[in-house]
């Protein structure tokens, strides 16, 4: 398509939309709805509301529908103190994990099997 096809056919198109625009502008229906519209963000700004907050006051079920409700907060369960006794040195270990220095140095030593087995609670 040559240039002046594409213009003429962009001009055709904008004249179009021109005169749905002016037939929309006498529209008795759309005037009345602009009007609303500004009547309503009036008073949205004069009592500090938002869109959210006319949907909540004017309809509560379709809000609390589209807001997730908060999950419960979950709390861990304390862990259990574990102790450990050596049967060869008598030393206790008391830890609440398996990270202690000392409970890691018996289990490279002898094992951690046998380690587990020294466990009294």
């Amino acid at each position: 398509m040559s240039r002046l096809a594409e213009y003429r056919a962009a001009e055709k198109a904008l004249q179009e939309q021109l005169a749905q625009l002016e037939t929309m502008k006498n529209d008795a229906g759309l005037k009345k709805e602009i009007e609303f519209e500004k009547k309503l963000l009036g008073l949205m700004k004069t009592y500090e509301k938002g869109l959210r907050d006319i949907v909540a006051i004017l309809d509560p079920q379709t809000a609390s529908a589209r807001a997730p409700a908060p999950a419960p907060k979950q709390q861990r369960r304390a862990r259990v103190v574990k102790v450990y006794e050596n049967p060869h040195t008598g030393e206790r270990i008391e830890t609440k994990g398996g990270n202690h220095h000392g409970l890691k140095a018996w289990k490279q030593e002898h094992g951690v099997s046998t380690v587990d087995g020294w466990l009294l609670r």
